[in-house]
């Protein structure tokens, strides 16, 4: 008998079907942000980051071209098992002879992305940038009381609507495009009612721009607070909630946007229970927002089981969300997106009717006793072989480091 036909027959002695779990995973997709390839610097501006966000480490290697990061994706998504999705944030746009500012981005600056991704069988996702660029005042975008402000930020939010319809007319896959600002001040302000109303005047003029609700789900963003953004964020949790469920577009949670003693895997089920769909950025705040990594720890798992335990694989759109700039970023990317895969995997090999059942009847020792039974499952078994049925290598480093002494190490 295998390792594997062990690991199912223990599985089976808890109810769980491990063929049943693996079928799964084929329909599972998870959404690769493409900013950890080069530290989220993008191609249309040489501005620093800015808006609390902050890439830390000058590990070799950093892709400096659209060519760069496509091959360094390719490498990645080689090493990452199940279906992907590519996702773009509008600071990406390629430009020949064509440059233009983020208010006149077009489809056409797209193009190499599109050809790309349809090259691949792969949907693409996108982000509007809101940060790190000259239109940034005092902190402040779509909220900003400037109206010239405001308004260069209103039309990038239509530009990039019509981006998403673009990609998702092209590759014949549905685009999340997701809104989040970084708006907020440093110290106490006098007033948080009137940066609150223009955000949501300009979301208004935003969504007033007709669009294929069937190809583009827009998605909400919010954040508790940023590096220079202390102590008022501008699209905190209760304006972005109260916002998505007003204009009937998608909350999405990162989890690294709450305060450290919050948890995103106890919200999803409330928000399942309101909206037709929900979205998640997956990171590991340590604590705070500095998108290190996923690992395969506790929070990861809960949100997978809260996902895969109320049937809602296929209502809840998952992404990546992180940058580490400290460590090869080829392996940040496959070991991330391999553990969002490995917590999903994980939580369809949980006995959830007989765990459901035992908090019912109110038998909760026995509930504690079998949820750490589970914990010494042979999972590990379960995984290599679905790596082995993706056609996915189980050791990644070697082919990271390879890649990296033939392609990496020659950019300077």
């Amino acid at each position: 008998m295998s390792r594997f036909d062990e690991a199912k027959s223990i599985y089976a002695s808890y109810g769980v079907d491990a063929e049943k779990a693996l079928a799964a995973m084929e329909d599972v997709t998870v959404s690769v942000h493409c900013w950890q390839g080069d530290d989220v610097t993008g191609f249309d501006t040489a501005d620093a980051l800015s808006g609390g966000i902050q890439a830390t480490g000058n590990y070799p290697g950093k892709a400096r071209t659209p060519a760069e990061l496509m091959a360094d994706l390719d490498k990645a998504f080689s090493l990452i098992p199940g279906k992907v999705k590519l996702n773009l944030h509008a600071c990406y746009a390629i430009f020949d002879s064509d440059r233009a500012d983020r208010d006149a981005i077009k489809p056409a600056h797209f193009k190499p992305w599109v050809d790309y991704a349809k090259a691949r069988g792969i949907g693409v996702d996108f982000n509007p940038t809101f940060f790190s660029h000259p239109m940034v005042k005092d902190n402040l975008t779509l909220s900003s009381p400037d109206e010239a402000v405001r308004s260069f930020w209103v039309r990038h939010g239509i530009a990039c609507l019509k981006i998403s319809e673009y990609f998702a007319a092209e590759t014949g896959v549905p685009c999340v495009m997701n809104i989040w600002i970084p708006d907020g001040y440093k110290d106490i302000p006098a007033d948080r009612m009137g940066p609150r109303a223009r955000f949501k005047k300009s979301l208004d003029e935003i969504l007033c721009t007709p669009y294929d609700k069937t190809k583009v789900y827009v998605t909400l963003e919010s954040k508790v607070f940023g590096i220079g953004l202390e102590s008022y964020t501008v699209g905190s949790a209760e304006f972005c909630l109260s916002y998505s469920t007003k204009a009937g577009v998608t909350p999405l949670m990162d989890n690294g946007h709450y305060h450290p003693t919050e948890v995103v895997s106890d919200k999803i089920s409330s928000l399942l229970l309101f909206n037709d769909r929900i979205a998640l950025h997956v990171t590991r705040p340590v604590r705070w927002d500095s998108d290190h990594v996923v690992l395969f720890d506790d929070e990861t798992k809960e949100i997978a089981k809260e996902i895969v335990r109320n049937n809602a694989l296929s209502r809840v759109f998952i992404a990546t969300d992180y940058f580490d700039a400290s460590i090869n970023r080829i392996s940040a990317w496959v070991t991330g997106v391999r553990n969002v895969k490995k917590a999903l995997l994980f939580a369809l090999l949980q006995p959830n009717e007989k765990l459901r059942a035992l908090q019912e009847e109110g038998r909760m020792t026995e509930l504690m006793a079998l949820q750490e039974d589970l914990k010494t499952a042979p999972f590990g078994d379960i995984w290599h072989e679905y790596l082995s049925r993706s056609q996915t290598p189980a050791d990644y480093i070697g082919a990271v480091k390879e890649y990296e002494e033939k392609v990496l190490v020659n950019r300077t």
